[in-house]
Formats: structure tokens, sequence, C-alpha cells
């Protein structure tokens, strides 16, 4: 049943066409109104003033069919019907449902509430919480959820597809002292971070791809075939870098001799491709699906809809620009370190996946967290003076098959520059042999959970394959900080 204030709204309403009607009904976006009306002016017969009584008619009990005059309008009923029932407010479970949760001595409430709130979603049916979890937009970052039906823009994250990439080199770390200003020199060169941009846009097939047509004309920005042009082979602010590293392998993996190997890992994300696609998603589900306001972060869309569809469009449109940047980045850079790539593998979070969990298909969020399906690669880092991991999947079904995305913050950006100096980052990254190109005391690894623990706290979930220690470290610094980093 609608709600009588909307019957009320629509009685004393005698708009004098139909898209004036339609908006008032259900609130929605001109150009969908204008579709509507188009159809009902094609009708026989048609009046607004009876239009508007047969629509009240209508949504005073919606599930029956239309007659009369009006049959022709049953076929768009239901369309216009959940539009009205979606400026209802949605009002939560009564009580979350339960969620597996790894590490739990490491995070803090405030990342448990918000997984309580996600758990609380209607179209929620499971969830877990990875050992780096920490509070985010919305959803934890190391949050995973298990949705029917429907996905929800901030579960993803701003950041779609934010991923990880390595690169083995056939050059061992015994080369790296010899290498080290050809490394230095091609990693400054061949990287861009923040708000910097390619001096040459680079054209890709993917920028003609339709769906980034489609997302211009959805957002209104004729700019981001642009924009993403030049942006193609850079980075975010943040936690974002490219690093060269040891990586030491202690027996054969993956196509890998074991030793100890230079090799190339980078984090980054869709850049401003991503992010105006998360920004304009999240405000039309929180304009379509009501929820109480410290909720609404967490409004999805209806896969059955057709902004759930554009949605899905969109976020693997940002999913594949992420993946073509991250091999932009390590094209550019192999060329000028001179080195000789043998095996690349990678990753990504902040982005959903249709998969059977339970004997029923749902969309896995995974926001800050890695897909560890049965025998999946993955990259797990630490911090820019910790080591990372590489690891295989077990596919462990309470962990909706998978892992962290990486150490975790135990400090907040603010908390870090009050708490941790220069020189103690400074010393500590002296100790862990690693040069340091830009970034600020935000990322130091004092603002870091102990990576080691935090890999201990899943040994359920992954295999350790190798270790990866980063040597030379390019960052974001202070000016380079861009706003279309997100989480």
């Amino acid at each position: 049943m609608v709600p009588t204030n909307y019957i009320k709204t629509l009685e004393r309403t005698m708009a004098t066409d139909f898209t004036s009607i339609l908006a008032c009904l259900t609130g929605i976006e001109d150009h969908l109104a204008k579709r509507w009306a188009g159809r009902l002016n094609r009708l026989p017969c048609a009046s607004e003033e009876g239009f508007l009584l047969a629509v009240t008619a209508m949504m005073a009990t919606p599930d029956a069919p239309i007659t009369g005059a009006w049959s022709d309008l049953d076929p768009i009923r239901q369309e216009i019907a959940q539009r009205l029932r979606q400026r209802v407010l949605i009002q939560p479970r009564p009580e979350p449902l339960g969620y597996q949760v790894y590490g739990a001595g490491g995070i803090d409430a405030s990342a448990h509430k918000q997984m309580n709130d996600v758990m609380s979603l209607a179209p929620v049916v499971a969830g877990a919480l990875m050992p780096d979890a920490h509070v985010g937009y919305g959803m934890p970052i190391g949050g995973v959820a298990a949705v029917e039906n429907a996905v929800i823009p901030y579960a993803v994250g701003v950041d779609i597809g934010c991923r990880m990439h390595l690169t083995v080199f056939r050059e061992p770390t015994a080369d790296l002292e010899r290498l080290r200003a050809k490394l230095r020199e091609a990693i400054l060169k061949g990287t861009h971070f923040g708000r910097a941009l390619r001096p040459k846009a680079f054209e890709h097939p993917l920028l003609d791809d339709p769906r980034l047509a489609a997302v211009e004309r959805r957002l209104l920005k004729n700019d981001l075939r642009t924009r993403a042009a030049l942006q193609f082979g850079t980075s975010g602010g943040g936690n974002h870098f490219v690093e060269f590293g040891e990586l030491r392998l202690h027996e054969p993996a993956e196509g890998i001799p074991a030793g100890n190997w230079l090799a190339l890992l980078s984090h980054s994300g869709s850049r401003a491709l991503g992010y105006n696609i998360a920004n304009h998603f999240s405000a039309l589900a929180q304009e379509l699906t009501r929820l109480p306001k410290e909720l609404e972060r967490l409004a999805w869309l209806p896969m059955d809809t057709e902004e759930g569809q554009a949605y899905w469009d969109a976020m693997e449109l940002a999913g594949e620009y992420s993946a073509v940047n991250h091999q932009v980045i390590h094209d550019t850079v192999t060329a000028l370190s001179g080195l000789t790539p043998v095996r690349a593998v990678s990753n990504h979070h902040n982005f959903a996946w249709k998969e059977n969990h339970g004997g029923r298909e749902v969309l896995v969020h995974r926001k800050g967290a890695t897909p560890a399906g049965a025998g999946v690669l993955g990259i797990i880092p630490g911090s820019m003076g910790t080591p990372g991991f590489l690891v295989r999947g077990r596919g462990a079904a309470d962990s909706l098959a998978s892992a962290s995305h990486g150490a975790g913050r135990q400090m907040s950006r603010t908390q870090a520059h009050r708490e941790i100096s220069a020189a103690q980052r400074d010393a500590q990254l002296a100790a862990a042999k690693v040069e340091l190109l830009g970034g600020g005391l935000d990322e130091a690894p004092g603002a870091y959970k102990d990576i080691h623990a935090v890999i201990a706290a899943q040994s359920d979930l992954i295999e350790v394959l190798a270790e990866f220690h980063p040597r030379i470290v390019r960052m974001a610094g202070a000016v380079e900080a861009d706003p279309e980093e997100g989480n």
C-alpha cells in the first residue's frame, strides 16, 4: 500500500502535462519522466486529469491490473510503482546478520559498527571482515558482503577496481645496487602521481568502448575520455605506489624459479573515471533507495533496474581501465629500466563479482579485500617499509573466498601526521633498506598494522608463496595530493 501522504500529494497536483505529473509522482530524473510521458501521449483518449486519477487508484492497489481506457498503461505499471516505493524509507533488519571475523584483536569498534550496518541491509545475505579492516565510507575497508540482486556503490568504493600488479624480472636482486641509478631514473621518468597527467594522451581501444560514451552521456561529462587518455599510466595519491623490490621465492612457484628476483609492484585504481562513476551512482542510489540517514551511504541499486545495470556496466569499464592503466605503468617503467620480465601477477579490490556461494548467485562486494578463490593468485602489500606477500587463495567459504588487501591502517592520516615524525619514518626506512621518492608521513610504516600479524590471521584463507621487500618506493608527495583517490 502506498502511504496516504503520497496519495494526497497526487490528488492535490493538477499538472498541465504528463511529464510534470510523473516527476511529482516519482521524484525521478527528467529524462525518465519524458520517456514515460512520450509513451503516454500516444495512448488514445489520454488526458492529464484522467491519468492522475488512474495512477492514484493504481498506487492504492499496485498489484491490481489496470482496466478501461488506461489499460495500455499496465506494461509500465510495475516500473512506476517501484519508483514510488523507492521514495518510502526502507528500514534495516532489527538485528544484523552474523559475519566471520579474521584477526578480531586488531580491528577497532568503529569498523565493526560499519560492518553491522552493512549486515542489517535487506539484500545482504552473508559477509566477512578481513584482518586489515578499518573505517571507510559506508562499508569498512576490508569488508566483504554477498548481496542478492543488488549492487551497493559505496560497498564497492570510490576508487573502483583499485589494483595490485607485480612484474617479476629475470635479473636477480644481486644486480640491484649496480642498477640502482637506472632503476631510480626509470621509476621517476616512467610514473606520474596525484594530480599529474601524462605529457601526451595515451590512446587505447578501451577509450572507444561504447560504455565510456554511455557514461559520459549519463554523467553529462564530455571530458571523461580526454581525462582518461591523459591518466593512463598514472597513479593516485594516498597509499598508491610504484616500487622496485626483491621477490624472495623459497621454492619454485607459478613458473618462477626459486631465488631472489628483482620485481616491480604497483598499486593504483581507475583514477578520475572510477571516481566520477562512483559519485554519480552513489548519489543516484541514495535518491532511489531511501535509507535512514545513518545508513544512506549504503543505498543500493537493484540489478533488475536500468540504473543497476548501468552502474554494473560502468563499474566493469572502470575495472578494465584500471588493469590497462597498470599495464601501461609496467610497460613504461620496464622499458626504461632495461630489465627482462618473466611473469606478471595482478588482482584487484574495490569491486563486485557475480559468484555462487551456498548454492545461489550473489554479488560479492570486496571493498579493500582480495579475491582468494582456490588456486587464485594475489598480492597483499605491507607498507613502504615492510614486506608484501605473493599468495595463493584457498577458497575458504566463511570468507566468501576473500583475503585482506594489505596491512590496514592503525592510525588515521591526521593521527599519523600528529604522532609520527619524519626522523622516525626515515630511520625505519633506512633500517629496511628502502629509498623513498615522495610519500608523506601519513603513509609511514608506523601508520599501518603489523603485516606479519595480518598474514598470520588469515592462514586459513591463503598460502604464502613469496615475500616482496620494497627497495625503491615512489609515492605522491604533499604537492601531488589528489582528491580522486578515495576508498
